[in-house]
């Protein structure tokens, strides 16, 4: 983990920046708001402690929230994605378990292990945040299309990242 740090310092910074710069500014038709910046939390390492996890969850949820004027909900929804992480990598570990030294990315498990891992995960982040957002179940179809949505988009986004990704990966 520690000859990994520079780099998780890097993409924390270039995810936020990304994030608030880039993607908060892109809203297609009202609905759909990709947010990447999750993609930093789903490329944590298996064996982080779960008190780093839920911390580094919590000081980036927060920092959009900083930049974005949502008091808490993203803090909120990216801890709650955090906190199901550990219960799903159990769920759908692979028979021999997780290799030593390798990472939850696509490159390391391949297309539909990572599919699964970050649609439900996004998926999770999303209801949460678009839920609390709301606050109120009387626009129940309408946010819920607005998740579904606004998943796909975020799952483009994270999977053509780890594709941009896949070359520096593999030397490694």
């Amino acid at each position: 983990m520690i000859s990994y740090l520079p780099r998780y310092i890097f993409n924390f910074i270039f995810l936020v920046l990304v994030q608030v710069f880039v993607l908060n500014n892109i809203q297609f038709s009202g609905f759909v708001n990709p947010y990447l910046y999750i993609l930093f939390i789903l490329t944590l390492p298996f064996d982080i402690p779960g008190w780093l996890l839920l911390g580094l969850a919590f000081v980036l949820g927060m920092t959009i929230d900083l930049f974005s004027n949502t008091p808490g909900m993203h803090s909120a929804a990216t801890v709650f994605m955090a906190f199901l992480r550990p219960y799903l990598l159990r769920a759908i570990a692979p028979r021999d378990d997780y290799q030593p030294a390798t990472l939850p990315i696509m490159n390391h498990y391949g297309f539909l292990w990572f599919l699964k891992y970050a649609f439900v995960l996004v998926l999770a982040h999303h209801s949460f945040l678009f839920f609390i957002e709301v606050f109120d179940f009387s626009h129940f179809w309408s946010t819920s299309w607005r998740i579904l949505s606004s998943t796909f988009f975020t799952l483009v986004f994270i999977f053509v990242a780890q594709l941009f990704s896949l070359g520096k990966n593999k030397q490694r």
